[in-house]
């Protein structure tokens, strides 16, 4: 396979792995919170991460996969980034998102227990790191499409 069509492939995945992040992240998740109550939305987006998490990973190991063939002048720089960027997700996919899982199940509902409760402080904490984890991702992959 030509160079051309390995980087194009890479950009792809990339730019899939950005692009539903993005939609997630920007469009969908702000739009089931506004419709639902809070307890409800939480469990639809709930459902939704294991998938949104192995899609970033798919996307990301056959982004790297097609850039390792190339190896072409932004191979080293193209490479640390991604790897850096799967790590993260597999960070948010295997410790973030499954132990923010349990603390929701302990607790009733969002909508009525108070945010200084110890459990619900330990989700935002999660929460927060998720969030700035899933940024980071987003804007590693703006990188990597326009270094590529």
């Amino acid at each position: 396979m030509s160079s051309t069509i390995l980087v194009s492939l890479c950009r792809l995945a990339v730019s899939f792995w950005v692009g539903g992040a993005a939609l997630f992240t920007f469009l969908l998740t702000p739009i089931i919170f506004k419709v639902e109550n809070r307890d409800a939305a939480g469990r639809i987006v709930g459902y939704l991460f294991p998938g949104y998490f192995r899609w970033g990973l798919a996307c990301g190991c056959a982004a790297l996969a097609a850039l390792l063939v190339v190896r072409g002048r932004h191979w080293i720089p193209g490479a640390a980034l991604l790897l850096l960027m799967l790590a993260v997700t597999a960070f948010q996919a295997f410790y973030v998102e499954p132990k923010a899982a349990v603390l929701k199940q302990q607790i009733p509902s969002f909508e009525t227990t108070p945010k200084d409760h110890p459990l619900r402080r330990e989700f935002s904490r999660l929460h927060g790191i998720s969030a700035v984890c899933n940024l980071s991702v987003i804007a590693g992959g703006v990188v990597l499409v326009v270094l590529l």
